[in-house]
């Protein structure tokens, strides 16, 4: 069972501190989650009922998380900022019982209205649980039944780029086998503290930082929000060792270094995940705050991690994703059959940590597996040293008059150029050659089109070279900080 992650810990270390200063001992969230879940169950949450937590990352989200998979109930978290169309696609989707909520005012609130799904209003203090429904506070009380670790625990939505979002159950077995492939990848330990920068709500903070600092002793720092400005206060104030985050914020980090006065010996290492790396901001990020950058490689349908690059004295390679993580990993070509290495085709997993299908998606499953290998949908090679290095999706290849182009390799070399600060690569259809490819940028500095194009041209094979250039003040960005090249592309559609 989840809640194990909790156990068998230092009762008075200190597990989470909070931007306003108040700090709660691994034994406070125990007392804190049998209070909670105690009250989940004397008020009708029962095993295999979803429930939605729309919660900012606070200790409310992380008490709630905990309590309602400690009832054997199914918590499935969503992106406060949805609208309320978003939220009643997700509620109804997952079949919810019920809707954990901080704060009323949530459009959540409003979405499931006239519905059959019961509203919850949570408030933590270092004394207890407060839990109310719309009529008042809930106080009765009921020992919840014992979970099975092959029960679900965690329900999550994929991103739903190319298709409709597929449901994705997690279950504590997933879970637990998952963490610590984390904590044993970078040696994990009470000493350790984590600054909390991706949202709760996805994968990546909820399993990639917040549970596994749980599971190694450690303490997580939950900042309300993540802010540049005061990110390096936080790191001082708490002697953080750690911490993972997607490229963007990473950059956001590098660039605002010297006028936020960044130190130049920082972290034990720096983690980053959900997309690719730019080489360029991964040697730039290690040489200005002095820590090893690990990127790593993840997706929900496996409980996040799956390979990553080590700490030293282990050889680091800029572009790779490093190599396995307690998840067998294997490169296939079309038909399914084991590719050599050095050859491209589509990287397909299997492990404990290995979502078993998704929910009530026949279609999808039956291709969504070869044998009990989960296809990932990502194209890449696998190294004779057994590093993995990712190309792009295998649905946002560009196909250029045959040519099957990756726009993560374009991207790549734009970045490179000294006045681009972000890039991101897309088809367009094309009349000539089907599809073309075209960039999007934004810039650090004043430069032409026709300057980035010819920068191209020693760089890349003349039908890899962008057709166009477009430029923008900034990249939309998903809630995680992800550039959606599928997004991008609809933009400039004609």
């Amino acid at each position: 069972m989840l809640l194990t992650i909790l156990e068998q810990k230092p009762i008075d270390s200190i597990a989470v501190k909070l931007s306003d200063g108040e700090a709660y001992s691994y034994q406070d969230l125990i007392n804190l989650v049998d209070d909670m879940a105690s009250k989940l169950s004397g008020h009708g949450v029962k095993p295999g009922m979803v429930i939605n937590i729309v919660i900012e990352n606070s200790i409310e989200f992380l008490i709630s998380f905990l309590s309602v998979t400690r009832c054997g109930a199914i918590a499935a978290p969503l992106n406060p900022t949805y609208t309320v169309s978003e939220f009643n696609f997700y509620i109804e989707d997952a079949n919810s019982a019920y809707l954990i909520v901080k704060d009323l005012d949530n459009p959540s609130v409003a979405a499931v209205q006239n519905t059959d799904v019961s509203v919850m209003q949570v408030g933590v203090s270092k004394t207890g649980v407060f839990l109310s429904d719309l009529k008042g506070e809930l106080t009765h009380s009921r020992e919840p039944e014992n979970v099975e670790d092959e029960a679900v625990a965690l329900f999550l939505h994929t991103s739903g780029t190319t298709s409709k979002p597929k449901g994705v159950p997690l279950t504590h077995r997933n879970l637990l086998a998952s963490l610590d492939n984390i904590v044993n990848t970078y040696n994990l330990s009470e000493s350790d503290t984590s600054i909390l920068v991706m949202p709760l709500f996805h994968v990546h903070g909820l399993i990639g930082a917040a549970l596994s600092t749980f599971v190694s002793g450690g303490c997580l720092v939950v900042p309300a929000r993540f802010s540049a400005r005061s990110f390096w206060k936080i790191q001082a104030e708490t002697n953080a060792t750690w911490y993972s985050a997607v490229p963007t914020i990473h950059k956001i980090l590098l660039d605002r270094a010297d006028s936020d006065q960044a130190p130049y010996e920082s972290f034990r290492f720096i983690r980053s995940c959900s997309s690719p790396l730019p080489k360029e901001v991964l040697l730039g990020v290690e040489n200005r705050f002095g820590s090893p950058v690990l990127e790593a490689y993840g997706m929900t349908e496996a409980a996040h991690q799956m390979s990553s690059n080590r700490l030293p004295p282990y050889k680091r390679y800029p572009g790779s994703v490093g190599s396995q993580t307690g998840v067998g990993i294997t490169v296939r070509d079309e038909k399914g059959i084991e590719l050599d290495y050095s050859e491209l085709g589509e990287i397909c997993v299997r492990g404990p940590n290995v979502m078993s299908a998704y929910v009530n998606n026949l279609s999808a499953n039956k291709s969504a597996f070869w044998g009990d290998w989960f296809r990932t949908g990502d194209q890449g090679f696998m190294s004779e040293d057994k590093n993995l290095t990712l190309t792009g999706r295998l649905k946002e290849l560009i196909n250029r008059g045959g040519e099957k182009i990756s726009p993560v390799e374009v991207d790549q070399v734009i970045l490179s150029h000294f006045a681009v600060s972000e890039a991101i690569s897309f088809s367009l259809p094309d009349a000539k050659y089907g599809e073309s490819v075209n960039t999007a940028v934004v810039l650090s500095e004043p430069v032409s089109e026709s300057s980035i194009i010819n920068f191209c041209t020693d760089k890349l094979a003349s039908f890899k070279i962008p057709g166009r250039i477009f430029f923008l003040d900034e990249l939309p960005k998903s809630a995680t900080g992800k550039i959606q090249r599928r997004s991008i592309a609809d933009m400039f559609k004609g």
